[in-house]
């Protein structure tokens, strides 16, 4: 088109392997993906495909980095510096022959000893989800916006990262939803906890001690301090907003409850751990999604029913960490609303907060029933999953108190 001067950007998906491999596949050059002329020719080991052995000598058949996989050679073992691989390449076929329970991992067939097809398939399906799982767990690390580390464990099964999630820190409110209502006004304190500080002027007290544990009883609210108030960064009123403290693994379960997380740390009793982020959206569209997560068996619809039931979170898509905390009917985790820099009752922040002491490499679970509100009587299953009653999910939280039903 004559007089067009813009450009369309769209983001590329395909990790830098794959496009260095097809640089290497067209013997073409690329100075912004690392593939130069002194490099086109360059080889590193990505991962270890299959064995055999002949004529005396062990040959490894070698995954080249950012080479297509037709370019994959048998290079004998003395050629290869990378240990750690040979030691991933070792343990994956030992880990298949103890599941499938096969006396022998070589068998001879003209004198050439080989690999059963089978496990070289199983090495090689494993090595690409180690490479998956360490980029997925690169990139919830470069996107989230606290000091704590994400670590991804699968040792399990061969399911990979999740195809349909992103990461966010904050609600992402579905258009014509405002999650901050232009507050203007913060705090004068000096020294909040003494003297009249945001909880006092909501009509509540302080939700924290001196040592920044929760003090409050469960369905009271937490007012914290916000961008407005007088007070620094390291106010004691301000908890929540700074993210979780603890370094946390997104694991697979081996109980057939998909992923779960569990804490790298110990968390001492009454600690804040993570928040619950997610879409925000109405009541409404959340029981059209409802019918559709119901009938996969997923949860991930949170009521927002401090006040009102007109808005949920949906974690399905958009969400944090907390997208892959499990349910259990006696969980470690208690939820509390949190109101920071928007104050409308009907949009309270969903904070995770320990109910006891937990021990570093304990899952973290919470109850999907479990409501923030003041009203802690009624026995509707709202919270995660809001009293829908046609397609019952059932329950694998191996509590002693397990109800049978996550809804």
């Amino acid at each position: 088109m004559e007089g067009w001067r813009g450009a369309w950007y769209v983001p590329c998906l395909a990790s830098l392997e794959t496009l260095q491999e097809l640089c290497r596949k067209e013997n073409l050059t690329c100075k912004s993906i690392g593939i130069t002329n002194r490099s086109l020719k360059s080889y590193e080991v990505e991962y270890l495909c299959d064995y055999k052995v002949e004529e005396g000598t062990e040959y490894y058949l070698v995954k080249w980095k950012g080479w297509p996989e037709s370019s994959n050679t048998w290079e004998p073992q003395k050629n290869l510096k990378c240990p750690l691989l040979l030691q991933n390449f070792l343990s994956d076929k030992n880990e298949y022959l103890s599941r499938v329970r096969e006396g022998r991992a070589l068998k001879v067939r003209n004198h050439i000893k080989a690999l059963n097809p089978a496990v070289a398939d199983y090495i090689v399906k494993k090595a690409k989800q180690r490479i998956a799982l360490q980029r997925w767990k690169e990139e919830l690390n470069r996107k989230k916006n606290h000091k704590a580390m994400i670590l991804v464990e699968n040792t399990v099964d061969l399911e990979g990262p999740p195809l349909d999630f992103y990461y966010i820190n904050e609600y992402k409110p579905a258009p014509g939803i405002n999650v901050i209502n232009g507050i203007t006004t913060g705090c004068e304190c000096t020294d909040c906890p003494a003297e009249k500080c945001c909880p006092k002027e909501a009509g509540f007290v302080l939700a924290y001690n001196k040592r920044k544990k929760l003090k409050i009883q469960p369905g009271l609210p937490i007012y914290e301090c916000n961008s407005f108030c007088r007070c620094g960064p390291d106010c004691p009123n301000r908890i929540v907003q700074k993210g979780t403290p603890y370094s946390l693994c997104i694991f697979r379960t081996n109980n057939g409850r998909g992923w779960g997380v569990k804490t790298l740390q110990k968390i001492k009793t009454n600690s804040f751990v993570m928040e619950y982020v997610g879409e925000v959206i109405t009541s409404e569209e959340a029981e059209r999604r409802g019918q559709l997560y119901d009938s996969q068996g997923n949860t991930y619809l949170f009521d927002l029913d401090y006040d009102s039931d007109e808005f949920t979170v949906d974690a399905a898509r958009y969400g944090n960490v907390s997208h892959f905390v499990n349910h259990s009917c006696d969980p470690n985790l208690q939820v509390f609303n949190v109101f920071i820099d928007n104050l409308d009752l009907r949009l309270p922040r969903i904070a995770l907060f320990s109910t006891r002491t937990i021990k570093a490499g304990e899952e973290l679970t919470f109850d999907y029933q479990m409501k923030g509100s003041l009203d802690l009587t009624s026995d509707s299953a709202d919270g995660l999953s809001p009293s829908r009653k046609r397609i019952r999910t059932v329950c694998k939280c191996g509590a002693v108190c397990c109800r049978g039903y996550l809804n």
